[in-house]
């Protein structure tokens, strides 16, 4: 099975979609194509991002904020909003919404919290990727 396409989508792509991303890219990058983006991008990723991501051996030292205005819905699969704001409309075929509390300003521990329920939620995500290509080689 191909591997999915997914798009990790928050305001600023500095936070929650750069550790979506980078969870993605290290846990389930056999079942997913993962890509972050933000509806008003950041001029950077914020410093606690890559730190907390850092204390989980993730490092994010190529990546950098984008805008989901440059992003073609045709070739997205699954998009996973975590803005707490619509999408553009734009086609997306599939578009999932995981309400998780955006951390820029607050505390390392906020971030903390915030990365661990993005990896618990990243983690189930690739466990129902990989049960859905186990059931299609079957089939």
């Amino acid at each position: 099975m191909k591997p999915k396409r997914v798009l990790f989508v928050c305001l600023g792509n500095s936070c929650r979609s750069q550790m979506a991303e980078g969870f993605a890219l290290a846990y389930g990058s056999d079942v997913m194509e993962p890509h972050s983006a933000g509806l008003v991008p950041a001029v950077n990723i914020a410093p606690l991002t890559y730190a907390v991501m850092r204390e989980k051996n993730i490092l994010l030292t190529d990546q950098y904020p984008k805008s989901i205005s440059l992003i073609r819905s045709s070739v997205i699969d699954l998009v996973v909003n975590m803005s707490g704001y619509p999408l553009p409309e734009a086609g997306w075929k599939e578009v999932r919404t995981w309400s998780i509390r955006d951390p820029i300003g607050q505390s390392d521990k906020v971030y903390r919290e915030v990365r661990d329920e993005i990896e618990t939620k990243v983690m189930e995500l690739v466990l129902e990727l990989r049960d859905a290509a186990r059931r299609t080689s079957i089939n």
